[in-house]
C-alpha cells in the first residue's frame, strides 16, 4: 500500500527510516525554515547540505527515504520541501504536551517560543510543590495566547484525559521521576521527553528521549581535553 506525495514518488506505508536520518531531520527542516524566511526559493543539494552540516550523499540518501523531491540542474523548491519534512516529522499537525516538574527548567521550557512555530502546544502544566500549583504561566495554543494554571499532581491522570496531551515531558528531581513517568504512561502517553538525571523502566511500546545536559557538557570536555593532548603532541 502506498501514498501520494505530490510531485515526489509514492512512499511506502510502515517503511523504516532509519533513527540516525530521523535525527537530522528537524535540522534539514530548521534550515529550510530559515532559507524560506531568507526569500530564497531553490536551493542546490551541496548548498544545503553544507547549511546542515552534512555531506551531499547523505543529505540525497536521507531524503530518499521521505521520496524524490529534487530536480537535476534545478535543485530543491525550498517552501516544497521544507511541507514534506515537516509532514515527515508530524509538525504539521499540532501535538499537546504536558509538563510535569514547574521550577526552574520547567519555567524555561514554558517560556520557549519555538515549541510553536514546529507543532507543539503546552495544553498542561502539572507541579507537587504546594507553593507552586495554581501559578498561571502564559502559553500558546492554536496562535493564540492562553494562561495555564499549573495543577496538582493528583490531577496528572485527568488532565491527560481532558487535554488529551499526547507527549509528556518530564522536568522533576530524579527521585520522582520514575513515578511520573509510570503514571503518564497509564494515563496514555507513549511519547516522553525526560530531563531528569535519571534512566527510565518503561514498557515496550513508550518512546523516551533523554536530554542530559551535564552528559552533554561532559562529551564538550573530554572533547576540550583531547584537543589539549593533540596541541602538547605537536608542541613537543
Amino acid at each position: 500500500m502506498s501514498i501520494s506525495l505530490g510531485k515526489g514518488r509514492p512512499r511506502e506505508i510502515g517503511r523504516g527510516i532509519p533513527d540516525a536520518t530521523v535525527a537530522r531531520l528537524p535540522v534539514y527542516h530548521r534550515v529550510l525554515v530559515s532559507l524560506s524566511e531568507a526569500g530564497v526559493q531553490t536551493v542546490s543539494s551541496e548548498a544545503l547540505a553544507a547549511k546542515c552540516g552534512v555531506s551531499s550523499a547523505k543529505f540525497r540518501k536521507d531524503l530518499s527515504y521521505l521520496g524524490s523531491y529534487g530536480t537535476r540542474g534545478v535543485g530543491y523548491d525550498v517552501s516544497y520541501l521544507t511541507y514534506h519534512i515537516s509532514r515527515e516529522l508530524g509538525s504539521a499537525q499540532p501535538w499537546g504536551v504536558v509538563i510535569v516538574g514547574v521550577g526552574n527548567l520547567g519555567r524555561a521550557l514554558i517560556s520557549y517560543r519555538g515549541f510553536t512555530s514546529r507543532g507543539f502546544e503546552i495544553v498542561g502544566l502539572v507541579d507537587s510543590h504546594p507553593d507552586v500549583v495554581g501559578e498561571s504561566f502564559a502559553a500558546s495554543e492554536r496562535g493564540n495566547v492562553v494562561q495555564l494554571r499549573v495543577r496538582p499532581l493528583a490531577d496528572l491522570e485527568v488532565m491527560v484525559a481532558d487535554t488529551k496531551a499526547q507527549i509528556g515531558v518530564i522536568a522533576t528531581p530524579a527521585d520522582c521521576a520514575q513515578g511520573v513517568c509510570d503514571r503518564l504512561v497509564a494515563s496514555g502517553i507513549r511519547s516522553i521527553l525526560n530531563f531528569a538525571p535519571v534512566v527510565l523502566d518503561v514498557l515496550p511500546g513508550v518512546e523516551v528521549r533523554k536530554v542530559d545536559l551535564a552528559v552533554e557538557l561532559q562529551i564538550l570536555a573530554f572533547h576540550e581535553q583531547r584537543r589539549g593532548y593533540d596541541q602538547e603532541a605537536s608542541n613537543a
